[in-house]
């Protein structure tokens, strides 16, 4: 095929082109038939990536993996063994689902109340009517007495703003110290950043951090709102009560206060990450969720031994010291947003 027929084509359609090629002549290597389809050594890596995501191909052995046969696996074969991986993710997950909710019921009774220190009471109820949520801040405004800490992982809704400034005015006002906390994604919106720049100007301490857990507002280490569900920003909330539940939490904002970074304050430059290839920003967000080196070798279709190299040299782009280092800055980069390919193949 010449070289005009395949270039012309977008990405997927190359990755389709090859792996018809490649169940067209069993007997050639990967690279040979990338060759042959004249692709450049960034479009095959990409094809290669996008083919072992899809489980079209499967795992190969030897040095390199470009110079072996690869597994070439059907598509109705591939599907299947994609809806088995849903099914087993799907079922985990509303077992994981019952258990916390079983949990949530429990801790929210009698053993609550049994654990705590004498004197103490903890007040635990589930909120699902957005009304009474902001009806339970503005009562906060009014008698919170010493401190404010909130963390938002998404932008501030544009009717609420003015509602928020005003609590704002009033809190300090009273000499109530307000923290906030977002992601730096958000201090990239217009918006937010006017209204991030209005917050500070009313006195509000305001960080951005790579990484907000989830939605929280704690007040002078008596109440806190936090969601049922962190990753949902829809889910109900939980309205705690109570020193000896809120101080935890109160611990792990702290924690993610001291790794943010004071809005209006300048991070030391950073690489880019510009100089990675689809292959390794691939590798990058895989290991980044979790997924081990097995794992990553089998969804890109490559040897154990190229997925250490290909992390010896993100690590290396990202100027990082280590693997953990790597993530953090390549999470403030932006560079783990995307799908990470969690299929196996």
């Amino acid at each position: 095929m010449s070289k005009n027929a395949v270039g012309a084509r977008t990405g997927s359609e190359q990755a389709l082109a090859l792996y018809q090629a490649l169940r067209a002549a069993p007997g050639e290597t990967f690279d040979e038939v990338a060759d042959r389809l004249e692709l450049t050594e960034a479009e095959r890596e990409r094809c290669r990536a996008e083919l072992a995501a899809l489980g079209l191909i499967g795992p190969t052995a030897g040095p390199t993996a470009g110079h072996t046969t690869p597994a070439v696996v059907a598509p109705d074969i591939a599907l299947l063994a994609l809806l088995r991986h849903e099914r087993d993710r799907l079922e985990s997950r509303l077992a994981e689902t019952s258990r916390a909710h079983t949990t949530l019921e429990t801790l929210a009774g009698p053993f609550l109340r049994a654990g705590m220190e004498p004197g103490s009471q903890v007040e635990v109820e589930i909120v699902d009517d957005p009304a009474l949520v902001r009806r339970e801040l503005a009562e906060l405004t009014r008698t919170v007495r010493g401190s404010v800490h909130s963390m938002l992982t998404g932008s501030v809704r544009r009717e609420e703003m003015a509602l928020e400034l005003a609590w704002d005015r009033d809190r300090v006002s009273r000499g109530v110290r307000v923290q906030a906390m977002y992601s730096h994604r958000v201090g990239q919106v217009p918006e937010m950043v006017q209204h991030l720049a209005a917050r500070t100007a009313l006195g509000v301490e305001i960080r951005l951090s790579p990484v907000v857990p989830m939605n929280m507002v704690l007040a002078d280490d008596n109440f806190a709102l936090l969601p049922t569900d962190p990753r949902d920003p829809e889910a109900a909330a939980i309205l705690a009560r109570g020193p000896g539940l809120v101080r935890s939490y109160r611990a792990l904002y702290e924690y993610c206060w001291l790794a943010a970074t004071p809005y209006g304050h300048e991070e030391p430059t950073e690489h880019g990450g510009d100089g990675l290839t689809e292959q390794q920003r691939a590798a990058l967000r895989m290991l980044a969720s979790g997924i081990k080196d097995e794992q990553v070798a089998r969804n890109l279709g490559v040897s154990l031994r190229t997925v250490s190299r290909l992390i010896s040299e993100v690590m290396q782009e990202l100027d990082a010291a280590s693997r953990f280092e790597a993530g953090v800055k390549a999470a403030r980069l932006g560079l783990l947003d995307g799908d990470p390919h969690e299929h196996t193949a």
